[in-house]
């Protein structure tokens, strides 16, 4: 994979898009961009670019929130996700997540909006509670909980198959957003797994740095 021909690409269409008034789709899909440019720069070693890109996708979905759609909970997500990712403090993202009402929304992906920004604020009861949560439904992926609720259960062991679990799926995948191969989930998992001295070493693989 050319990670630097793929970030510049990126970065294009990222610059293609500003400069106009823009709506909530279109700010959304400049925080795509930018996530792109960063996960890109983050795997070609490039670390400080990287992070430069992350904080704008954070910023550019915060911009987005504003007019979206009832349920549009995957921003707040991404926000977080890509501060985690350049090494930022998210709880900013996190406080926005749960002052919106991720913890009393009916979808998974609003309790799992929740569930991180719980983990990014260090109230660990609160999101072993709402992992469990996840853990019972049918509709969100069983590894991804199984991996919040061991980090917030500070279980090292069963973190480890877990997030080894979570990493597999990611390399059965087909389709990435903005065709990013990068298994983003399992990086932001040991960010916060990190916070508890509970990062593991991971099998090698092409989807991570």
């Amino acid at each position: 994979m050319d990670w630097s021909a793929q970030a510049e690409a990126a970065i294009a269409r990222y610059r293609g898009g500003e400069g106009r008034d823009l709506d909530q789709r279109q700010l959304t899909q400049l925080g795509n961009a930018a996530w792109a440019a960063g996960l890109c720069l983050l795997m070609d070693g490039r670390r400080d670019e990287a992070a430069e890109w992350l904080r704008r996708a954070a910023g550019r979905y915060r911009e987005s929130w504003e007019g979206a759609p009832s349920d549009s909970w995957g921003r707040p997500i991404a926000a977080m996700k890509a501060l985690l990712l350049a090494g930022d403090d998210a709880a900013p993202a996190a406080e926005w997540a749960l002052a919106a009402g991720a913890a009393e929304a009916e979808s998974p992906i609003g309790t799992y909006a929740a569930t991180l920004a719980s983990l990014v604020l260090g109230r660990d009861v609160e999101a072993r509670m709402l992992a469990e949560t996840l853990v019972e439904r049918a509709d969100f992926p069983r590894d991804v909980a199984d991996a919040l609720l061991m980090i917030a259960g500070l279980d090292r062991v069963e973190y480890d198959f877990a997030v080894e679990c979570v990493l597999e799926s990611f390399e059965k995948r087909e389709e990435f957003l903005e065709d990013v191969r990068v298994a983003d989930t399992v990086l932001v998992l040991q960010k916060l797994a990190a916070a508890r001295d509970l990062a593991v070493e991971l099998p090698p693989s092409e989807l991570l740095p």
